[in-house]
């Protein structure tokens, strides 16, 4: 059977490269969405679809673009319909016209032409919605997240459990030893808590070894490590650059603040500056914030460009899959323990 449709897929491709069985259509409306569409017909011949023109009632008749010409109202579709001379139509009307849909779309159905609805949202939903089902009404979702699926989430956090118990287990000889260098080294306590932003933008106390001499917390919360910084203490840039001073938040990881693998958790300081700065920033808050992420693995860890984190962490976000993970946490031991641009 699957030899069958190939054959017949690789008969039709030829056809229609040679001109030969083309689909005959129009466009309703004139907007981005037509323009994106018409580029996709044109860079895919194999397709079969010949646009004969488009219909539009807010720009002039004879306009062109890409060869093809606005060739009427959209009045004239009730010309243009009887004639029975299209396969199809695609309706890909601007946003302020979308109140013509149903008038269109009736006309459509009566003439029995087959009709797509291309929406003309690409500009305005910077990702890929998905449309599901919800009692037979169509429901479009802005932004695909798989860990809004419960079993998703109870999968996850089942492996976050289990993984912290056992790296806890195995560190533990590391964190003793490091444990005891601070309290030797460096006056003052030996974890420090610092208040992040987490899931749905809530506040938590993120737990690290402390790798700085004691200070104001009102200077420290909105100042970033700078390189040769007098703060750090000799152990404290050790263990920074080894991303040893990380391990306490694998208590996090149990308790439910965090994530084995997640975006990183920022301060709310910046987490106010970054909103305002880059657009999509705060969609990293609809999961758990994480030990280490797909940012992390690729090189992207302290002084580096919020911007190229953030595209990092969207692609994690709308891609999670447990296997994911896995290879995140793997590269994690390969190449994300030394941060070189740990100061």
């Amino acid at each position: 059977e699957w030899g069958v449709r190939l054959f017949i897929f690789s008969m039709l491709r030829k056809m229609r490269k040679r001109g030969l069985n083309q689909k005959q259509m129009i466009l309703v409306g004139y907007s981005r969405a037509a323009e994106e569409y018409i580029d996709r017909i044109q860079q895919n011949p194999q397709w079969g679809y010949v646009v004969r023109g488009i219909l539009d009632d807010n720009v002039p008749a004879g306009t062109v673009y890409n060869g093809i010409k606005v060739i009427g109202r959209i009045a004239n579709l009730s010309v243009i319909l009887p004639a029975n001379r299209l396969d199809e139509i695609a309706i890909t009307l601007g946003l302020s016209e979308y109140y013509r849909l149903e008038e269109i779309v009736g006309m459509c159905e009566k003439s029995g032409v087959h009709t797509k609805f291309i929406p003309d949202y690409n500009k305005i939903i910077p990702t890929k919605p998905y449309t599901e089902d919800i009692l037979g009404l169509p429901v479009i979702n802005i932004r695909r997240v798989p860990l809004s699926d419960p079993l998703n989430a109870m999968m996850k956090r089942a492996v976050d459990i289990f993984g912290a118990l056992v790296a806890l287990i195995l560190f533990s000889p590391i964190m003793l030893v490091t444990a005891i260098l601070i309290k030797l080294t460096a006056p003052g306590p030996l974890i420090y808590c610092q208040e992040r932003v987490g899931l749905h933008n809530r506040p938590f106390k993120m737990y690290k070894f402390r790798s700085m001499e004691v200070q104001d917390p009102k200077k420290e919360k909105n100042q970033w490590t700078s390189p040769h910084d007098p703060r750090v203490t000799p152990i404290g840039r050790f263990i920074r650059k080894t991303s040893i001073d990380e391990m306490p938040q694998l208590f996090n990881v149990l308790f439910g603040d965090m994530s084995l693998v997640g975006p990183r958790p920022e301060r709310p300081f910046f987490v106010e500056k970054f909103k305002e700065e880059i657009p999509r920033y705060m969609i990293k808050h609809q999961v758990r914030p994480g030990m280490t992420g797909w940012a992390q693995v690729n090189g992207l860890r302290g002084d580096t460009s919020i911007t190229k984190r953030i595209e990092h962490d969207l692609y994690y976000i709308e891609n999670w899959t447990l296997g994911f993970d896995f290879k995140i946490l793997f590269l994690t031991f390969f190449k994300g323990f030394i941060n070189k641009n740990a100061y």
